[in-house]
């Protein structure tokens, strides 16, 4: 454990790790875990430490690139069933991210603006051989995608402490209550992820992100 290390320094160990994933070939690591728990900042500094460092190629691309439209999200249910079930083409996602880089050619990295309601501009990249490429988001150790990637970091806080650090991400008041009516589909979904597929334990690492300052990092015992 890493309790008594600065951020910078269990972030640096993480970059360190990931880099012996394939060493030789391109890589696919998911940040998995919920929403609000800071998956986003720390795909971020792992983009900036390969970028001051060197050593190999990263790329980052996100989940949220993925939802399905509005109105079919709306038709999968209001509750944490059409949640978990219903937000995102998992197989748009295998069509244009996985299947592609497994063969060496352009990804392309998002297919939906979920803020706008409207398809992305089409945009696509190469991941340079012995490249390494990031995915952030939630649900990524369903059944759909659980066999994708190479490794997984579950990046992990209590729901009391990612619900209102996610909500903080919003205009206006937010209830922190985990509990709370207004919580209920966003929290209830994640639930059902955890009681299905159990993604801290079929994680690589688990990234203990619940005070910022001072994250800790284990490697998952098999």
């Amino acid at each position: 454990m890493d309790a008594a290390n600065t951020r910078e320094e269990v972030v640096s160990r993480l970059w360190s790790e990931l880099q012996q994933v394939r060493p030789d070939d391109r890589a696919l690591i998911a940040l998995d875990g919920y929403d609000g728990v800071g998956k986003t900042r720390l795909a971020q500094e792992l983009v900036e430490l390969a970028t001051v460092h060197g050593a190999r190629p990263l790329a980052r691309v996100s989940i949220d690139g993925f939802h399905r439209p509005k109105a079919e999200r709306r038709r999968a249910g209001s509750g944490p069933e059409g949640f978990y079930r219903g937000s995102y083409r998992y197989d748009a996602f295998w069509e244009c991210v996985i299947t592609p880089l497994r063969r060496g050619e352009a990804i392309t990295p998002a297919v939906w603006d979920v803020a706008r309601d409207r398809p992305v501009a089409p945009s696509r990249f190469i991941v340079p051989p012995r490249g390494i490429l990031i995915v952030d988001g939630i649900f990524l150790q369903r059944s759909e995608l659980v066999d994708a990637w190479d490794a997984t970091v579950w990046v992990d806080a209590p729901f009391a402490v990612s619900v209102p650090r996610g909500n903080g991400r919003f205009p206006g008041s937010h209830d922190p209550d985990p509990d709370a009516p207004s919580n209920r589909r966003y929290v209830g979904g994640q639930r059902l992820y955890v009681a299905e597929a159990a993604p801290e334990k079929r994680a690589t690492w688990v990234f203990d992100n619940t005070e910022l300052d001072r994250p800790t990092l284990r490697r998952v015992d098999r």
